[in-house]
C-alpha cells in the first residue's frame, strides 16, 4: 500500500476506534498536533462563559516558550530550574511532576525571554526535545531516562526554537550551517542519517507534506525556504526568503498542491503552486502580500481560509487569493488553535477569546483573563482541558461540557 494511503487508512482506523469508544479527543504528540495543522479533534467543549472557569491546576515550571505535547494522562513541556533548561513530564489531571530532566545550561535572552523555545515531541515511548543552545535529547517517556544525545552547534540569534519532527524512522531538526539546514537522525540511535543545505538556522519546525505520492520536508531557514525528500534528504526546491533579523518562524502550510509561507517584520506572505519537474519540484507564485505578517504566530487553515493573530491584528484571509475577509486590530501577537468549530485565541497579555470560526467576522462568546505577563506560547486542548502558559506558569482549565 502506498505510504500516503497507508497513513490515511491508519488515521481513519484510529478515528473509528475513538468514535466507537465514545472518545472525543485524540493525543497531541507534537507541536501543532499529530497532523501539524494546529487543529484539535476535541468536541463538546464549553465555548461561552462570562468569567474564566477555576483552574484545575496552576503550576510554576520556570521560564520557557515551549508549548505542550499531550499523550494520555501526561503533559510534556519545558522550563528552567536551578540554572538549567529542563524537560518536564506532568500529570495532566493534577499538574504533579512525574519527572524533570536537565537539557543543558540555562539560556538567557533579554529581548523576549529566557529558557527553552522548542516543544517536546512524543513518539511511542520516547520524548525528543531540543534546548535553545542546541542539545538534542531522546528520553524515555515513562522515566525521562536518556536514550541518546546529540549537539547542534549553530544556534540562531534567539536560540533554537523549532521542535523535532518525527518522520518514519527519522528525527529531523533545524541545525544550521555545518550541522545542516535540516538534519535527520536515526530516531532510535541518534546516528546522523542525512543533512540538507547549510543555511543559517531559522526558528520554524520542519514541516512534512505529501505531494505526488512522495513525502517531503519543508525547511524554513533563516534565509530561505527549501524542500527535501524525507527519506534521503535530497534537496528538490529552494527559494530565497529574506526577513529582518533572519526570523522565519511560522509553520509552512501545504494544501492541495499549494505551499504557503509567512514571516513578520516587513516581509509578509506568499502562496506557491507546486509541480513536479523531473526529480525536482517547481513552484509558481500565485500571490504575494503583506496581508499576513507572522513573526512567530503560525496560521490555521480551515475551509479555505487562513486565521492568525500576527504582528498587527487577528486576521482572516482567503488561502487561494490572499483576499482579506476581516481584521481585528486590537488582537495582535496572539496564538490560535481551532477545535469544535471555534477559534481559541490566547492574546499576548493572557486573555482567552473564543469565537465560532467564521469568514464573516469574529464574535467572541468568551473573553476572559486566564494568565498575566507575556503569553507567546500556543495553548493546547486535550481530553476536554486547555493547557496554556506564560513564561513561568502553566494553567490547566476544564472546558468539557
Amino acid at each position: 500500500m502506498p505510504e500516503a494511503k497507508r497513513d490515511n487508512a491508519l488515521l481513519v482506523v484510529s478515528l473509528i476506534v475513538g468514535l466507537c469508544s465514545g472518545a472525543t479527543f485524540a493525543d497531541w504528540p507534537n507541536f501543532r498536533g499529530a497532523r501539524h495543522d494546529g487543529i484539535s479533534l476535541e468536541k463538546n467543549l464549553k465555548t461561552a462563559w462570562t468569567a474564566a472557569p477555576s483552574a484545575v491546576w496552576d503550576k510554576s515550571v520556570g521560564s520557557a516558550f515551549s508549548s505542550f505535547a499531550c499523550v494520555g494522562d501526561r503533559v510534556f513541556t519545558c522550563g528552567t530550574a536551578k540554572g538549567r533548561q529542563v524537560a518536564l513530564c506532568l500529570n495532566a489531571d493534577t499538574g504533579e511532576t512525574i519527572w524533570q530532566v536537565p537539557i543543558e545550561e540555562a539560556y538567557s535572552e533579554d529581548a523576549g525571554g529566557d529558557g527553552p523555545r522548542a516543544t517536546p515531541t512524543i513518539d511511542q515511548d520516547r520524548v525528543y526535545v531540543l534546548g535553545a543552545l542546541g542539545t538534542l535529547l531522546c528520553l524515555g517517556s515513562d522515566t525521562g531516562e536518556q536514550v541518546w544525545k546529540s549537539r547542534l552547534t549553530n544556534p540562531p540569534q534567539w536560540g533554537y526554537s523549532g521542535s523535532v519532527l518525527i518522520e518514519g524512522d527519522l528525527a529531523i531538526a533545524t541545525g544550521g550551517r555545518g550541522d545542516g539546514a535540516l538534519v535527520a537522525f536515526d530516531k532510535m540511535t541518534g546516528k546522523v542519517a542525512w543533512r540538507c543545505g547549510d543555511d543559517i538556522a531559522g526558528y520554524a519546525t520542519p514541516y512534512p507534506f505529501v505531494f505526488g505520492g512522495q513525502k517531503y520536508i519543508v525547511g524554513f531557514t533563516g534565509t530561505s525556504a527549501l524542500i527535501a525528500e524525507a527519506k534521503s534528504g535530497r534537496e528538490v526546491w529552494r527559494m530565497p526568503w529574506k526577513t529582518d533579523w533572519d526570523v522565519n518562524a511560522a509553520a509552512p502550510i501545504f494544501y492541495e498542491g499549494h505551499l504557503f509561507l509567512s514571516s513578520g517584520y516587513d516581509t509578509g506572505c506568499a502562496l506557491f503552486k507546486l509541480s513536479k519537474d523531473g526529480e525536482r519540484i517547481a513552484a509558481k507564485e500565485v500571490w504575494r502580500s503583506k496581508v499576513l505578517m507572522s513573526k512567530f504566530q503560525s496560521c490555521i487553515l480551515h475551509d479555505g481560509r487562513l486565521y492568525a493573530s500576527d504582528q498587527k491584528a487577528l486576521v482572516c484571509v482567503d488561502f487561494m487569493t490572499g483576499k482579506e475577509n476581516w481584521r481585528i486590530r486590537r488582537i495582535k501577537h496572539g496564538t490560535v488553535v481551532l477545535a469544535d468549530g471555534h477559534l481559541f485565541v490566547l492574546t499576548e497579555k493572557g486573555r482567552l477569546q473564543i469565537a465560532k470560526v467564521d469568514p464573516a467576522g469574529f464574535q467572541p462568546t468568551a473573553d476572559v483573563p486566564i494568565l498575566d505577563g507575556r503569553c507567546w506560547t500556543v495553548p493546547v486542548l486535550h481530553r476536554g482541558k486547555l493547557y496554556a502558559r506564560n513564561l513561568e506558569r502553566v494553567v490547566c482549565l476544564d472546558l468539557s461540557r
